[in-house]
């Protein structure tokens, strides 16, 4: 790595970084990244290498200089059928849409390859800023983003070490106030229902947080179900179904997200079980799509839409500068009782 791109990881890198950092021209340099003209094999190894470990991203605007930046604000979300993420870009557009910046969305589906393509695509066109979901990245994500000389803004969680500037709520504090809020109503018999969880790190953190809490009150996880993909409000039902059946003397369920919480209370209502009297219920995002429900379900509030506007607020902030300032917004979300918590 060259000494300048070291010293000052802040400023858009160059081809010169990658000739440095490879020991080849700038041209064959070039010639590597837009897959032009005749390289061996292990040079092209070796410039590919350099490149991805500095984080280097080349500049699709032609003619224009490395410094130079177009009004876009890449937006990076793992999903658009999770009805978390919409609210969050509504958050952000509400805020840009008085500012000559404009959002381009990417999806990344919970995968980190996905996340790299996206990221070096858009960093490609120089946006003005970068507002990512979540703390982990791949070691070249993060390289991009450390060398991308522009406000980043990762968000949804503050559990972990940001890049840059941070907004979010704790996911492990969101865990322990409700298994906190179920242990006070009674509940001891506990079973948890949620997403298979290596990618979905924050799904991961409440969970960790829900069995610490359980745990300085003697209790314990009794019994779990996983799901991926398909339908979550059919997923619910199922899962519910099957957990109850092999662990009948549950008297509460804790699901990752509202979505297949609705679907366990479906079950339950439709197959005569007393809620929350014989099973209390409970979820996590409090979707506003779930108000039509025969009972409201216990659930906690993500500050979605919040979270989504206080991140634009920080790249229109620092927009023109080389970070968003390592500012730190962190949310509190709201335990919402509904009907399905004993009180």
């Amino acid at each position: 790595m060259s000494k300048n791109a070291t010293a000052n990881v802040n400023r858009p890198l160059t081809l010169r970084d990658v000739s440095e950092a490879s020991g080849v021209s700038e041209m064959t340099v070039s010639r590597v990244l837009r897959n032009r003209g005749d390289v061996s094999e292990a040079t092209r190894t070796r410039v590919l290498n350099a490149a991805k470990t500095l984080g280097y991203v080349p500049n699709k605007i032609a003619g224009a200089l490395a410094s130079s930046r177009v009004n876009l604000v890449a937006v990076i979300v793992p999903s658009l059928s999770n009805l978390v993420f919409p609210d969050v870009l509504t958050g952000i557009s509400e805020v840009l849409e008085d500012t000559e910046l404009q959002p381009v969305f990417g999806v990344t589906n919970y995968k980190p390859e996905r996340e790299e393509q996206v990221l070096y695509e858009m960093l490609s066109w120089r946006p003005s800023g970068v507002i990512i979901a979540g703390l982990e990245h791949s070691d070249a994500a993060r390289n991009m983003l450390k060398a991308a000389g522009i406000p980043i803004v990762e968000i949804m969680d503050t559990d972990g070490e940001p890049i840059d500037a941070n907004v979010g709520i704790s996911h492990r504090r969101a865990g322990r106030e409700m298994a906190k809020a179920i242990v006070q109503a009674g509940y001891r018999k506990i079973g948890f229902l949620g997403t298979k969880m290596p990618l979905d790190h924050r799904a991961r953190k409440r969970f960790e947080g829900f069995t610490e809490a359980l745990a300085k009150e003697g209790l314990e996880v009794a019994d779990q179900e996983f799901y991926e993909g398909g339908s979550a409000l059919l997923k619910g039902r199922e899962m519910t179904e099957s957990i109850l059946k092999r662990s009948p003397d549950l008297d509460f369920l804790y699901y990752s997200n509202d979505m297949i919480g609705a679907g366990g209370l479906l079950y339950c209502l439709g197959n005569g079980i007393d809620v929350p009297g014989k099973v209390g219920l409970a979820g996590f995002n409090g979707v506003e799509l779930l108000d039509g429900l025969p009972r409201q379900l216990a659930t906690m509030d993500a500050c979605r839409s919040e979270i989504g506007r206080e991140a634009a607020k920080i790249i229109v902030e620092h927009a023109g500068s080389d970070n968003g300032g390592a500012k730190k917004i962190v949310l509190t979300p709201k335990l919402q009782l509904g009907d399905t918590l004993k009180r």
